[in-house]
């Protein structure tokens, strides 16, 4: 069936995306798998009806460049510095192991050296745009594991730029003076765009930023043309669109008015995205990729767990506790939208062939998919896993204890979570001349805490120790501003295994939450849109007080 216009089809594609959609929801299914589905019952394996492949290309891209322009503005140049070692390490790493095992394994299952060379290739690159995704949907982005991923992802951004060089410098049609010559361009312009970078956020944004932001809409606008600006210069001189739009998100990210930009742009991000992973689905030949599910299925398993392992193993080294490596290597079990990207490249110059391409896409797919259910479910599947893990992390994890700072051995209030809302309780809280322990497993947020002079303790509430470590034979009032239901479960069990006869107060992000943190043994649940934090420390305060002089003794025997 075909569309007499382009909007027609793409009226007719939403519309299917949200039968899909509700049906995932129904299911309990995450939304990206039925994206790609509506692309798969979209594209020509099925109904065929997304003929209109330039204009949902052109969402897709301007989607993505929103995508990366939000994570830019959640990153600043401390923490850039404090994550660079160990994303640069990992991402490398993995890229140097995926590459050379995944050559192996490509000539084991029967490929000609240059088509494993590609596939190889292909193998390595993980998708920045849905790991982003993912942790954004997960409230993770600002973690310390989301920000090792981001790191590290951006380096793979960069080193896939470097691959298509060299492997297009092996066509002899090509010009631009080969690799060397072409390597040494991308650097300069890499150069260029960092130093671009610094000068626009030091001297530019914020005069200009505070101009704009008397008109919110005209805020907003600049914003996306910024993100979609950059991206299409950074496209233009022959490097990466996502990091273009992500160095662009990078220039606002120590001025003002970021949360405010990245809160209206969060909807417009999650609308183009529905076009990526509609193209996506749509690519895929089920007749060509049904002839090459043997080999798929054995490199999607590599890839879902060689990948992992090597992160998690270079993150022990570097002195990261198993856990916070163990989700952040999730974040590589897929290849990437560039690996499709550099299959095209491949066909288009004659060293692979459609079978190649069909059995990178439906690597793809199958990794994309089932990764997305390893990171949706890490918290369980950590549980699982914890006790191999073991062997990767090092008897004290020290690059994640930098920067803790022991507490008191007395206090009123241990408050777990010193993110946006966790500080503004800790404000108020404080005003109220109570003694509180800060808990965090982010050494950035743990830092910026201690440099306010509140008793900060590193902790990680999935670690089975974690509760004894506390200060509960004073404390009256346990508060947790943790987003994740399984976290607070884990706490809540570990208070009660310690015999705290306390108050614990979770925070919960929606009515539905709400409900399982009180099943769940919260005797109090804060609602962040609800309960600004003035009101959630008075009511604290009144439960601690009532607490006080109803039971004046210790609370833990």
């Amino acid at each position: 069936m075909t569309f007499s216009t382009v909007f027609h089809e793409l009226a007719a594609i939403l519309v299917i995306a949200g039968v899909i959609g509700v049906l995932a929801l129904k299911l309990r299914q995450p939304l990206i798998i039925s994206y790609i589905v509506t692309g798969i019952v979209a594209g020509p394996a099925v109904l065929g009806w997304a003929s209109g492949g330039s204009e949902i290309k052109l969402l897709s891209s301007i989607g993505i460049a929103v995508l990366l322009f939000v994570v830019g503005l959640k990153l600043d140049v401390g923490l850039i510095r404090s994550v660079g070692p160990v994303a640069l390490a990992t991402g490398l790493g993995q890229i140097v192991f995926t590459a050379l095992f995944g050559f192996l394994l490509s000539l084991g299952l029967g490929f000609a050296p240059v088509k494993a060379i590609y596939i190889a290739v292909c193998l390595t690159f993980s998708s920045t745009i849905i790991i982003v995704k993912l942790l954004s949907d997960k409230r993770e982005i600002d973690s310390l594991h989301g920000r090792i991923a981001v790191g590290f992802l951006v380096v793979q951004d960069i080193a896939v730029i470097l691959a298509m060089i060299l492997l297009t410098s092996f066509n002899p049609e090509q010009g631009g003076g080969g690799f060397v010559a072409q390597a040494i361009r991308l650097l300069l312009v890499g150069a260029a765009f960092v130093l671009g970078t610094v000068a626009t956020m030091r001297w530019v944004m914020p005069p200009l930023l505070g101009r704009l932001a008397q008109n919110q809409e005209l805020l907003v606008l600049f914003a996306v043309a910024w993100a979609v600006g950059l991206a299409a210069l950074a496209d233009g001189v022959g490097f990466s669109k996502e990091v273009g739009a992500f160095l662009g998100g990078v220039s606002i990210a120590s001025t003002a008015y970021r949360e405010a930009i990245a809160s209206r742009l969060t909807g417009l991000r999650d609308f183009l995205l529905l076009f990526f992973f509609i193209d996506l689905g749509s690519g895929l030949n089920l007749s060509a990729a049904g002839l090459q599910l043997g080999p798929a299925i054995v490199l999607s398993i590599f890839v879902l767990v060689g990948n992992p392992l090597i992160v998690v193993a270079i993150m022990g080294v570097m002195g990261y506790r198993r856990r916070t490596g163990f989700l952040a290597g999730l974040t590589v079990a897929q290849i990437s939208e560039f690996s499709l990207i550099l299959a095209a490249l491949g066909l288009r110059l004659g060293q692979i062939g459609e079978a190649e391409v069909s059995l990178i896409t439906l690597v793809g797919v199958i990794t994309i998919a089932l990764s997305t259910y390893m990171i949706l479910g890490s918290d369980r599947l950590y549980a699982w896993l914890e006790g191999p893990l073991r062997v990767f992390q090092r008897a004290t994890p020290f690059s994640e204890l930098k920067g803790s700072i022991s507490g008191p051995a007395k206090v009123d209030v241990v408050l777990l979570g010193l993110g946006r809302y966790g500080s503004a309780i800790v404000r108020q809280l404080r005003a109220h001349d109570l003694s509180i322990l800060g808990i965090d497993f982010d050494p950035q947020a743990l830092r910026l805490a201690a440099a306010q002079g509140l008793p900060v303790q590193y902790g990680d509430s999935e670690d089975p120790e974690f509760t004894a470590s506390l200060p509960l034979s004073s404390a009256t009032v346990v508060v947790s501003t943790l987003p994740s239901l399984e976290s607070n479960a884990a706490i809540r069990h570990g208070l009660e295994s310690a015999g705290f006869r306390g108050q614990f107060i979770a925070t919960a992000h929606d009515e539905a939450e709400l409900v399982k943190l009180e099943f769940i043994g919260a005797q109090r649940t804060l609602l962040p849109f609800l309960d600004a934090a003035e009101r959630a420390a008075e009511l604290i305060v009144d439960d601690l007080r009532e607490l006080q002089r109803m039971q004046p003794a210790t609370l833990v025997p």
